[in-house]
């Protein structure tokens, strides 16, 4: 099989406006796609693999009952947020909850397993790349520059952290994720600013990640994809925004930036730090012109990036999965 014709395998849920640009994109550059939800399986898609007792490598079929992909001729993985396993409802607990284990492993670990397969990007290093405080830790060692930090459920400790800093602190959640407050709704933890005499015992509930609140020019969603970087500027106008711009978009111009070179290289550093090919970054600019880093999403949004500024973002996934890195 010629290189043109192998597929790209997009993993994404049905209705991901990202994974749609994506296939677009691919379709324009005549790459075959084979596009399936995790959820689809085991129900609606066959998987099949097989490995010989002495040659390296799986090969084997993806069939959704309307095209097949061989696992062996698999060009690329773009794994873009995928649903879990649907098990059927005639399987009953706990076998049902086994059931659903047993077939994200497979499906998730035989792609993994397909040598010289690029991703973007592979779950198993995004689960690394996603822990906050390491994130810290890597980007300093890249050249970048973070706030002062602290994760503690001490109440002194807090309070010292406030007078070290002697400035606005803010409080953000360790992990990302939201909060189940039932009637099937679920609420975003967002980024607050936070007023360190109101520090007491209730620190001692819970680990709590306090650090100083950056002044902030504008903020950046930097995104990075096989070593491109592409700025998206983000002015927020009102103070909820300032804080943190999910909690109120319609406070919020858009346009683009030029991310500096030294900036540029630091992220690809991180990246390659991790063994992954994408990143949703979030950095601050301070009146001064400096960038600071927030925190990288390895699994970030970016479609709203490339629908507000024109940012070539889309064709930048398709070049990478194609395999034109820069």
């Amino acid at each position: 099989m010629t290189e043109a014709a192998r597929p790209v395998l997009v993993v994404a849920e049905r209705l991901d406006a990202a994974a749609d640009m994506v296939v677009d994109q691919l379709n324009q550059r005549d790459v075959p796609v084979m596009r399936f939800d995790v959820a689809e399986f085991p129900q609606q898609l066959t998987l099949t693999g097989t490995h010989l007792p002495q040659e390296p490598g799986w090969g084997g079929t993806i069939d959704d009952g309307r095209r097949t992909a061989r696992l062996e001729e698999v060009r690329a993985v773009y794994w873009r947020r995928p649903a879990r396993p649907l098990i059927a409802d005639t399987v009953p607990e706990p076998y049902a909850t086994w059931a659903q284990n047993q077939a994200d492993a497979a499906i998730l670990n035989l792609l993994a397993a397909l040598p010289g397969v690029p991703w973007l990007n592979n779950p198993h290093a995004d689960r690394v790349a996603a822990h906050k405080p390491q994130q810290l830790v890597t980007a300093t060692r890249c050249g970048m520059t973070v706030p002062h930090s602290i994760i503690t459920n001490s109440p002194d400790a807090a309070r010292n952290f406030a007078k070290d800093v002697d400035g606005p602190l803010i409080c953000k959640p360790i992990l990302g994720g939201r909060l189940d407050i039932g009637e099937e709704r679920r609420l975003m933890v967002a980024t607050h600013r936070v007023d360190p005499a109101d520090f007491d015992d209730s620190i001692r509930t819970t680990a709590h990640y306090f650090q100083e609140d950056i002044p902030k020019a504008y903020e950046v969603r930097l995104i990075s994809v096989g070593g491109q970087v592409f700025g998206g500027k983000l002015i927020t106008t009102s103070e909820a925004a300032g804080t943190d711009w999910r909690t109120d978009y319609n406070h919020i111009e858009y346009d683009t930036v030029e991310i500096p070179d030294d900036v540029a290289t630091a992220v690809r550093r991180f990246l390659a730090s991790y063994g992954i090919a994408f990143g949703a970054f979030d950095f601050a600019v301070t009146p001064a012109g400096q960038w600071v880093f927030f925190e990288n999403n390895p699994a970030g949004t970016w479609g709203w990036v490339e629908n507000r500024t024109g940012l070539p973002i889309a064709a930048a996934h398709a070049e990478y999965l194609m395999g034109a890195t820069s």
